[in-house]
């Protein structure tokens, strides 16, 4: 069914009715579509189920544009993003027609769903600024990170969930909590890989997130235990385009204190809680989908 919702958003941005747009929509990597499983997984394959998925992976798309002109990001996936092939305004304003045509359809499935996915859409928007204030100086406040991860990230994996049930006659705030914490554990092992992984496997520049300012968990949690002299090279390295044997450096300091270990760990602490919640539940396939998450070697 993951087709259907791929028609249904061509179909969405035809009827806008403008050629320049859905070419430039035809140009964006789809990616791994994870919001539209969990969706399908908790309510099935109606109209109206596809057509909230749909409209959930046109914001996801949206914010992802505006991301990239913040970031000054060159690729998204391996692929060339939008604001460095057309430009910045360009993106930005595809990622506003994507909003606003979303923002139409929701209206049109249901009020309900419409106000978890509006709110959800708010949480994401201050989550994208808390995270450009963040990025401004090197810091450890660990509270101000991860409530600018659940804004920026969890917030719309929350709500894909939460909508999702809602249209099945679910327990709404049970896959709620699911979503909530899938997505907060995506996003601290996405951290965790950009520092694990090499540069072909992530699509993009390896340990990005430090020399784009942002100071993620196994950052924080390396800063800790160094000495003053290892904290001070530390932050010379922030915003820094680190050479070989600096990143080698920062690798090995982290495997000396296991600080993927313990960062991995919070993320898989949240996994099980919400493991053993969907078995509860019977929903072996959202407990599968969770666990295929953490069961990956760093």
């Amino acid at each position: 069914m993951l087709n259907a919702v791929e028609r249904k958003i061509e179909q969405y941005i035809s009827e806008l009715n403008d050629a320049h747009v859905l070419s430039l929509y035809k140009k964006l990597p789809h990616g791994k579509r994870l919001r539209t499983k969990l969706i399908l997984k908790i309510a099935g394959n109606s109209l109206k189920v596809i057509k909230t998925a749909s409209t959930i992976e046109m914001i996801h798309v949206a914010s992802l544009l505006h991301d990239d002109v913040i970031d000054n990001a060159n690729t998204r996936r391996g692929v060339i993003s939008l604001n460095s092939s057309s430009g910045d305004k360009t993106a930005i304003m595809m990622g506003d027609i994507l909003y606003s045509k979303a923002f139409f359809e929701l209206c049109n499935i249901s009020s309900e769903v419409a106000r978890v996915v509006s709110n959800a859409v708010v949480q994401l928007s201050l989550g994208e600024l808390a995270d450009v204030e963040l990025s401004k100086k090197f810091h450890t406040n660990r509270d101000a990170y991860l409530k600018m991860l659940y804004q920026k990230t969890a917030s719309l994996m929350e709500a894909s969930a939460e909508s999702a049930a809602i249209l099945a006659g679910k327990p709404r705030y049970a896959y709620r909590q699911y979503g909530h914490n899938l997505g907060m554990a995506f996003q601290m092992i996405d951290d965790i890989l950009d520092i694990t992984s090499d540069s072909k496997t992530l699509g993009k520049p390896a340990l990005h997130d430090f020399f784009e300012g942002k100071v993620t968990l196994p950052y924080m949690y390396l800063y800790e235990v160094l000495g003053d002299d290892d904290r001070e090279y530390l932050l010379s390295l922030y915003r820094k385009r680190l050479s070989e044997d600096e990143a080698l450096w920062i690798r090995k300091s982290m495997k000396k204190h296991h600080i993927i270990e313990k960062a991995y760990l919070e993320a898989k602490e949240l996994i099980h809680e919400v493991i053993n919640l969907m078995e509860s539940l019977g929903e072996s396939d959202l407990s599968n989908i969770a666990k295929e998450m953490i069961e990956r070697e760093f």
